[in-house]
């Protein structure tokens, strides 16, 4: 919602309609319009060079790395957040190592771009977060 606010085209992807309908209605209560698709990404395939920034949060699914970085366009930046190995410590949040990258895991999956931020916090969560750029020419990975 936020990129919609600052007039970024949105274009939204997530398997759940509800929360689909809530950015749809949330985005036209403030006057915005974001495109909404409800679609599974392993199943649903993102086009190529199409985004000038792509965003996930708190999603892992390592063999989308390839295509999340191909549907960006030369020089297009993707955002990653998601919950790290240090996550088990805590009573929430996912248990499985499946969907819990390990230390220094994402920036070694993004190599081939240029890292413009990276982090990883283990308090009050276990995270990492990067920012990476995609160079020109083909997704190097």
């Amino acid at each position: 919602m936020a990129l919609a606010l600052a007039g970024f085209a949105v274009t939204a992807i997530d398997l759940q309609l509800d929360a689909l309908r809530q950015l749809r209605a949330s985005a036209a209560a403030s006057g915005r319009d974001v495109h909404t698709i409800c679609a599974d990404l392993t199943e649903f395939p993102l086009p190529r060079a199409r985004f000038h920034v792509v965003v996930v949060t708190r999603y892992l699914d390592r063999a989308l790395f390839p295509s999340l970085i191909d549907a960006l366009v030369p020089g297009g930046v993707l955002l990653y957040e998601t919950f790290t190995e240090h996550q088990l410590q805590y009573t929430h949040g996912p248990r499985s190592r499946r969907h819990l990258l390990a230390p220094g895991e994402l920036r070694c999956a993004l190599r081939g771009m240029d890292v413009l931020f990276d982090e990883e916090v283990m308090a009050p969560v276990g995270l990492a977060r990067i920012a990476a750029r995609r160079r020109p020419g083909p997704a190097a990975l």
